[in-house]
C-alpha cells in the first residue's frame, strides 16, 4: 500500500488531498486501486462510467474501429491523466469507444459519492479537477476535427507537424510503429505505407 501511496501523491489533481485522507479512503473502500494487463480492455463501448479514474502509471488508449474494420487511436493517456472526468456526470454516463490498457497499468478509482464530497469540502481539488476537465475535453475536441474527413496524407502532415510542435524541432524523433502510427491517424497500415 505505501509504494501506491507514493504514486498517488506525485498526481497534481490529488496534492490537495492530505495523505491520511487518502490512506483513509483506501481503507473504507471509497478508493480503490485496481491493475490491468498490457491489452486488458479498461472499459467496453456502452458501458457505464460510475467512477472518476486516475492513471498512476502505465498507458491507456481510446480506440475506435470504423466501419471498414480499421482501428483508431483517438487519444493516449498516461500518469497522471484521468477517465471518466467529463463523462460521469453526463445524462447519458456510457463510455462511447473501447478503452485499453496498452501496457501494464494502475489506476485509482475515486467512487461518485467521494468525489461528491471532495468536491465540496475541498475547493481547492474542485478548482483542479474543473480545470484538468476543461483543458483535456479542448484537447480531445481538437484532436477529434484534425482527423474527421482528412485525407492520409493530410493526416500525415497535422501528426509531424504536432511531433515538430511537441519535439521543438524540425527534425524529430518518430518512436512508433507504421502500425501503430496507421492506428492512430485512423487508417491501415499498407495505405500509411504507400503515402508515405
Amino acid at each position: 500500500m505505501i509504494k501506491y501511496l507514493e504514486l498517488i501523491r506525485q498526481i497534481d489533481l490529488i496534492k490537495s488531498i492530505k495523505p491520511q485522507e487518502i490512506d483513509l479512503y483506501l481503507t473504507e473502500g471509497s478508493c480503490k486501486i485496481t491493475q490491468y494487463g498490457k491489452n486488458n480492455i479498461v472499459h467496453f463501448v456502452g458501458e457505464v462510467c460510475s467512477k472518476l479514474e486516475i492513471i498512476l502509471s502505465g498507458k491507456v488508449v481510446i480506440e475506435r474501429i470504423d466501419e471498414s474494420g480499421n482501428l483508431m487511436t483517438i487519444a493516449e493517456f498516461f500518469n497522471g491523466d484521468v477517465l471518466g472526468g467529463n463523462l460521469m456526470f453526463s445524462k447519458n454516463p456510457y463510455y462511447p469507444m473501447t478503452v485499453t490498457a496498452k501496457e501494464a497499468t494502475l489506476i485509482l478509482e475515486i467512487n461518485k459519492d467521494r468525489l461528491f464530497s471532495l468536491f465540496s469540502d475541498n475547493h481547492e481539488f474542485l478548482k483542479s479537477y474543473l480545470e484538468y476537465v476543461s483543458d483535456h475535453t479542448v484537447i480531445l475536441g481538437d484532436r477529434i476535427k484534425h482527423y474527421v474527413n482528412r485525407t492520409i496524407r493530410e493526416s500525415i502532415i497535422s501528426y509531424l507537424d504536432y511531433e515538430c510542435k511537441k519535439q521543438n524541432s524540425n527534425i524529430i524523433k518518430l518512436s512508433m510503429t507504421k502500425k501503430a502510427l496507421a492506428e492512430r491517424i485512423g487508417v491501415q497500415r499498407t495505405s500509411l505505407s504507400r503515402e508515405l
